[in-house]
């Protein structure tokens, strides 16, 4: 495989980043993941860890060096995180599991596949415009469905966060597969959350990534969406993949997996100590983080079996 890739996530205007997001690859399969968590005082972000490293683990112990079928290993995965979530507020006793956004996509022998739970979006962007994008499962998306909203309407209603699929919560997520699509050279595939999307649109994105590299393009972006979002900016968070046709020449920033031994995998993760505000400003201590990743751990061991 050969492809340049770039990932960043920002806390924007909030007082923790409860956005994770991780690219993992081996030899000839590579997986993207963004989530973004919901819920307060720590276990927003509890969720989307335990999201993206259980999806993460798993596609380390089955790309040896390719997935078996990527359609049903996302199926079985972002299924599992989902039931590890709630073990853990099962274990926490919980009133209410904590929640997630979910957007994962697989690339493998040329073709992606994706999934997606929420309102954090993939685009496949191809020769300057939107080959394909995914659906949001949120309300506002619902009413325009019903044509009881216009997208610009969409965009300043009060509801507009509102999501009724996620992994963790009280319902079982409404997980929504992509077709089978092979991709082309200098095709870019986005994923990200909607503080990304949510200034931007589409029209933005596109623009963002005409003409550059996905290395320029993402943190001019990023800066782009805070600056249009002003004081209320969310969390930002994407990855952006450009595809490289093998035996094409590419800049020096293209990554080329064909010397990785077979057991070998390249992964990046956000941790919790990149996520948080200066000090002095949240009301969540060292100690409580130390205690949620060893619980984050336990609970992904034990769905990991």
């Amino acid at each position: 495989m050969k492809f340049t890739i770039y990932q960043e996530s920002r806390i924007g205007r909030r007082k923790a980043n409860q956005d994770r997001l991780a690219y993992c690859y081996s030899r000839d399969a590579l997986l993207m993941v963004v989530a973004d968590g919901m819920g307060g005082h720590l276990y927003g972000e509890v969720a989307a860890h335990i999201s993206v490293q259980f999806i993460s683990e798993a596609f380390q112990r089955e790309a040896r060096p390719t997935l078996d079928d990527p359609a049903m290993f996302m199926s079985r995965a972002l299924t599992r995180a989902h039931a590890a979530i709630l073990d853990y507020a099962f274990d926490k006793s919980l009133a209410d599991a904590p929640r997630t956004t979910i957007v994962a996509c697989v690339v493998q022998n040329g073709v992606a596949y994706w999934a997606h739970a929420g309102d954090s979006r993939l685009y496949l962007l191809r020769q300057g415009r939107v080959e394909a994008r995914t659906r949001d499962h949120s309300r506002v998306q619902l009413m325009m469905d019903h044509g009881l909203l216009t997208p610009a309407d969409a965009r300043r209603h009060p509801e507009r966060n509102r999501v009724y699929s996620c992994l963790g919560g009280s319902h079982p997520p409404q997980i929504e597969f992509s077709k089978r699509t092979p991709l082309r050279d200098d095709d870019v595939l986005v994923l990200c959350t909607d503080g990304v999307w949510g200034p931007l649109q589409d029209e933005g994105l596109v623009e963002g990534f005409a003409g550059t590299n996905v290395m320029d393009a993402v943190p001019k972006l990023m800066t782009r969406a805070e600056a249009l979002a002003g004081p209320s900016c969310d969390n930002l968070s994407a990855i952006a993949m450009c595809w490289h046709d093998e035996g094409i020449d590419v800049q020096d920033d293209a990554v080329s997996t064909q010397t990785m031994a077979l057991d070998k995998f390249t992964t990046q993760l956000e941790t919790f100590e990149r996520t948080r505000a200066p000090a002095g400003s949240y009301e969540i201590s060292d100690d409580e983080i130390e205690r949620a990743i060893s619980e984050i751990n336990q609970a992904i061991q034990k769905f990991s079996k």
